[in-house]
C-alpha cells in the first residue's frame, strides 16, 4: 500500500513558463442572460435553422403582393385554368408540361400564355396564381396567429400573475374559472362567435385567444407562486414597493423565458386551428385566402391536380415543424439547468 501511494515527480509534467496560468484571471468571457441564451440557441442546429425558415416565410408573406393582385381578369380565368407549375430553367415538374389521356403537351403554349410568364405553383380552377394566393394565405394565417398570441400574452400573463400573487381564496376562485373555461369545447366557442359576430379574421383570432389563454395563465401562476417566496421579492416588499411595480420590475423579467417559449407553442397551434376551421368551412370566408381555404380548394381537385393541395400543405407543415423546433430550442436555451 505504501508503494502504491508513492508518487514520483516523473508522473507530472511541468508547464513551461509561457503557459503559467493566473488563478485570478477569468478565463470565460462574461455574457448576459440573453447573450448566453442566444449562444446556446445557435448550438441547436434544428432550432437555429427553423428560426431562419420562419424568418424567410414571414418576410415573403408580409412583403409579397397585395390581395388585389391575387385575382385575374375574366379572360385569364378562361384561358389559364388549372395550369401546372412552371418556373424558369425548365426544371422537372416545373416545366409547364401536362399529361391528359396519355398525351403530354405544353399547357402554357396551349393556353396562349405570354412568353416569360410563369406560375411557380400553377393556377387554380379560376385561373388564379396559386403562388400568390399561398403567400397571401400564409399572411392571413400568421395575422390570425399573431393577434391570438398578443391577446394570449396580455390577458393570460396578467390573469396568471394576479392569481399567483394574490393566492388564497382569490387564487382558488380564479383557478375554478380557468377550469370551467378549459372544459368548454373549442368548436362550441367558435360556433357561438360566428352566430354573434361576422366571420372573419378578427373573430377567428378572438375565438382562438379565448380558448388558448388558460395554458399561459396556469404556467405564469406556477412561476409567480415560486418567485413570490424569494428573497428579492421580500426585500422589495420591505422597501414599500407597490405590487404593480414588483410585477413589472421583478416578476415579468423572471418569467419572460416562460412567456416566450409558451408563445412559440401558441402560434403554431393557432395557425393549425385556423387552418382546420377554414378547411371545414367556418373560418376565413371566401374569397379571402388562408392556408385552410387553400387546402379545402386543393382537396376537391386533388385527384387530377394534386399540386393545388401539395404546396399549401408543405407551407403549413414547414411552419408547424419550424415553430415547434424553435420552441424546443428556446426552452433549452432559457433553461439554466442546461447551461454548459
Amino acid at each position: 500500500m505504501a508503494e502504491l501511494n508513492q508518487v514520483s515527480a516523473a508522473d507530472f509534467e511541468l508547464l513551461p513558463n509561457d503557459r503559467k496560468r493566473n488563478n485570478e484571471t477569468i478565463e470565460k468571457p462574461s455574457l448576459s442572460f440573453a447573450q448566453d441564451a442566444w449562444r446556446r440557441l445557435k448550438k441547436n442546429k434544428g432550432a437555429f435553422i427553423s428560426l431562419w425558415v420562419i424568418v424567410v416565410i414571414v418576410a415573403a408573406a408580409f412583403i409579397s403582393i397585395p390581395y388585389a393582385n391575387t385575382t385575374t381578369t375574366a379572360e385569364q380565368n378562361v384561358m389559364q385554368q388549372n395550369l401546372p407549375p412552371k418556373a424558369p430553367g425548365n426544371l422537372p415538374g416545373f416545366n409547364g408540361k401536362q399529361k391528359v389521356d396519355g398525351e403530354r403537351f405544353d399547357a402554357y403554349k396551349r393556353a396562349d400564355v405570354k412568353k416569360g410568364e410563369y406560375h411557380i405553383f400553377g393556377t387554380d380552377q379560376f385561373g388564379r396564381d396559386i403562388f400568390k394566393r399561398v403567400l397571401y394565405g400564409t399572411r392571413v394565417s400568421l395575422q390570425v396567429a399573431l393577434i391570438a398570441a398578443l391577446m394570449d400574452l396580455v390577458f393570460g400573463v396578467t390573469y396568471g400573475m394576479i392569481s399567483g400573487w394574490k393566492g388564497g381564496r382569490v387564487d382558488m376562485v380564479m383557478q375554478r374559472i380557468v377550469e370551467i373555461i378549459s372544459s368548454v369545447p373549442n368548436l362550441v366557442v367558435f360556433v357561438l362567435l360566428i352566430l354573434i359576430m361576422k366571420p372573419g379574421l378578427f373573430s377567428i383570432a378572438l375565438g382562438i385567444a379565448l380558448t388558448s389563454w388558460t395554458s399561459m395563465s396556469r404556467l405564469i401562476r406556477a412561476e409567480v407562486l415560486s418567485l413570490k417566496e424569494q428573497d428579492f421579492i421580500s426585500a422589495a416588499k420591505t422597501l414599500g414597493t407597490s405590487p404593480w411595480k414588483i410585477g413589472l420590475r421583478h416578476l415579468v423579467p423572471n418569467v419572460s423565458s416562460t412567456i416566450i417559449v409558451q408563445l412559440m407553442f401558441t402560434i403554431p397551434s393557432a395557425i393549425f386551428f385556423e387552418a382546420l376551421l377554414s378547411f371545414i368551412g367556418i373560418g376565413i370566408p371566401v374569397p379571402m385566402a388562408s392556408l385552410g381555404t387553400l387546402l379545402n380548394d386543393g382537396q376537391t381537385a386533388f385527384q387530377f391536380y394534386p399540386y393545388q393541395l401539395v404546396f399549401p400543405a408543405l407551407i403549413l407543415s414547414a411552419l408547424m415543424i419550424a415553430f415547434n423546433l424553435l420552441a424546443d430550442g428556446l426552452r433549452d436555451a432559457f433553461d439554466p439547468r442546461t447551461r454548459d
